[in-house]
Order: structure tokens, then sequence, then C-alpha cells
């Protein structure tokens, strides 16, 4: 199984690209992961819904076959770290490939949402995207540390 954050967006400031190839790289093999960036579609005078699926078509041309979608919402759900532990687990046992999609500033497409086999939260705030991805990546890394029993994540 391989673990793909799919986010729409420019190119992030190097303290952002730095902290999520970190820890990426801490990632195991049966759970490796990486980012793929997708290019925002230009605003321009287009309507939201035509941003929205001009973004859904590069998004579903990144998207590996028959991966397992969850996307970032603010309406998903609302996990601790050691609920994200055992949703990778889960993953793990199911064996294909988990895409993480955090949408661009107007949002995800709703066919998107909609085919998507969960959605789950990082916060009740809204976050930067730079940041979002940052803490993404860092709460796969202590949710696979949990799985192993590695003393990063420390409870209670």
């Amino acid at each position: 199984m391989k673990l793909l954050v799919v986010a729409v967006g420019h190119r992030q400031p190097a303290w952002v690209d730095d902290g999520c190839a970190e820890y990426l790289k801490r990632m195991p093999r049966e759970a490796a992961a990486s980012v793929i960036e997708i290019k925002p579609e230009p605003r321009g005078s287009k309507t939201r819904e035509q941003l929205l699926a001009a973004e859904k078509s590069r998004i579903d041309e990144a998207l590996p076959s028959s991966c397992r979608l969850v996307v970032l919402d603010e309406k998903g759900d609302d996990l601790t770290t050691l609920k994200l532990s055992r949703r990778l687990e889960a993953w793990m046992q199911d064996g294909r490939d988990v895409v993480l999609l955090i949408g661009g500033a107007d949002g995800i497409d709703e066919a998107l949402k909609q085919r998507a086999a969960e959605k789950i939260r990082l916060s009740s705030l809204t976050l930067p995207h730079g940041m979002a991805r940052l803490l993404l990546c860092e709460q796969l890394y202590r949710a696979v540390s949990v799985l192993k029993n590695h003393p990063y994540h420390r409870e209670g």
C-alpha cells in the first residue's frame, strides 16, 4: 500500500516542503508516502464550479486506479491520532493505495466528495494550505509510529 497526499496548490514555502519530506522519509516501506501537487486552475472570470471542475479533471488524472479516496473536508470525521492510526491499520489490511486529497482555495468538486470512501478533517480551525499539508504528513507518521509501538507518540 502507498499513501499519496494529493494537494491542489502552488509551490509551497521551503519549510513546508522540508517538513513534509522529513516525515515522509520516516514512513516504513509498507506505508510509503508521497505528495503529489496539482496545479490550481487560474481564477480569471471563471465561476467556482468551473474552477472546481477543471481541478477535478487534473485530480482524476493523478489518482491511481482502484485507490481508496479520502477527502479532507471541514465536515469530515474528527479523528484523534489513535483513531487515525486504527484507520491507517485498516487501510493497510485492505491493501489498496490510499489518496488523501487536500482541495484548493475553492474546495473540492462535489462529485469527488461523493466518490470518497471517507471524509476526515484535520482541525476545526481553518488552516493555511501549507500548514494542512505539513500537519497531515506529520499525523500520518505519528499514526504509523503508534502502530509500530515507536516512542514518537506519547499518550496521556
